[in-house]
């Protein structure tokens, strides 16, 4: 039973490594979200994406 301790002691360290790079990824991954954030609070530089209402086109129906 001695053994068990120890082996599960090293199994334990791979794990605990494995959690350390995910955590170091995910805080890469929010910093690189945290620059892109302030271009979404800027106001948009597209005035009036769409023409005037009135101005839709209208289809007939051909008469001849």
């Amino acid at each position: 039973m001695a053994e068990s301790p120890s082996t599960g002691s090293s199994e334990g360290e791979p794990s605990g490594d494995v959690k350390d790079r995910f955590r170091e990824a995910l805080e890469r991954k929010k910093a690189q979200t945290k620059q892109r954030e302030s271009h979404e609070d800027a106001p948009s530089k597209v005035n009036e994406a769409h023409g005037p209402i009135a101005g839709r086109r209208q289809f007939r129906r051909k008469s001849g």
